[in-house]
């Protein structure tokens, strides 16, 4: 399988990237890993990696840039030649933790959608009581239609179903109540339009319904999931850095926090946002992984896991069955 990863995406690049893709080039022999990279800075990092290959490149999008506009403008950029990679089908998939509207126009202008499919979406695995759910849209469309979300509810099932082992996903649409009356127009909307289509649609769900596992899709305007995923990441790097902080400065907190550092230790890693790596854009007509921008090596190594995940599973042609259906 061949994976090309783009080396000078993210906060952390290009040093992170490589040594996340030769995390994943050891754990994963069958891959066959490109880092698209400028040379000057990529190959003098590749020289203890024998099993990666440098393809170069003469440009960068930042992060701060315009994301349609970058694409265009910069046609030699680091993201655009791994998405001419699939698209020229020298690469099975591609993974960045760059800009992520730019990840998202790439991989439009070149990979284009899946027939059918009106708005791509971005995903998140979230931890609940019991396991793990998905939710989308994250942040790839900030103004939806009532038909996107219907949309994002049948490709995040098959995502539950092909990526997570769940063979009926409930599907539950994120309102401030669980009634059908609550939310605003389009969340209203949607509600009929979702209990008419989806067999497993279980209805609203509130915030606090997503962590005790009421459904495993969580359906959301790009917007709102944009917030709310942000605001979950937040206030769990506030707790954990505020126990830190707190516990060591009585010698009864230190000696608690000896007694519980193995569980807080697990409860961290089931909650850390790198071990769930990245998505893949769902709707795109190719496997392309958006990871987070604040990246280290760990994320990208679990970033490039899902990729391959996604190409083994074959997510892209599932989701081109079930929307042609």
């Amino acid at each position: 399988m061949r994976i090309a990863v783009d080396a000078m995406g993210g906060d952390n690049a290009p040093q992170q990237v490589v040594l996340g893709a030769a995390m994943a080039a050891t754990e994963y022999a069958d891959l066959e890993i490109s880092l698209v990279g400028l040379p000057a800075a990529v190959q003098p990092l590749l020289e203890n990696h024998p099993r990666l290959t440098l393809v170069p490149c003469t440009q960068v999008i930042g992060m701060d840039e315009h994301p349609a506009q970058a694409v265009r403008t910069k046609p030699d950029s680091s993201m655009n030649v791994c998405a001419k990679l699939c698209k020229d089908g020298k690469a099975d998939g591609w993974v960045s933790a760059g800009n992520s509207g730019a990840i998202m126009a790439a991989s439009l202008f070149i990979m284009g959608r899946i027939r059918g499919v009106e708005r791509p979406a971005i995903g998140s695995v979230v931890p609940t009581k019991d396991g793990l759910a998905y939710f989308l849209d994250v942040g790839a469309n900030v103004d939806s239609k009532p038909e996107y979300l219907v949309q994002f509810a049948a490709m995040g099932a098959v995502y539950a179903r092909e990526m997570m082992g769940r063979p009926e996903p409930r599907i539950g649409l994120l309102s401030n109540g669980e009634e059908d009356g609550k939310g605003d127009e389009l969340v209203r909307e949607a509600t009929k339009r979702l209990r008419a289509s989806q067999r497993g649609f279980v209805g609203n769900v509130e915030p606090k319904d997503v962590f005790n596992a009421k459904a495993d899709v969580i359906v959301a305007d790009g917007f709102v999931g944009n917030v709310a995923i942000k605001m979950a990441e937040a206030t769990a790097d506030f707790l954990f850095r505020n126990l830190r902080d707190e516990i060591p400065k009585t010698l009864t907190g230190k000696v608690g926090g000896l007694l519980i550092r193995g569980g807080v230790r697990k409860l961290r890693n089931r909650i850390d946002w790198r071990e769930f790596g990245g998505a893949p854009l769902l709707g795109i007509d190719g496997v392309a992984v958006v990871a987070h921008g604040r990246s280290d090596a760990r994320a990208v190594k679990n970033a490039i896991r899902v990729t391959r995940e996604a190409v083994q599973n074959q997510l892209v042609a599932k989701i081109r069955a079930e929307v042609g259906r």
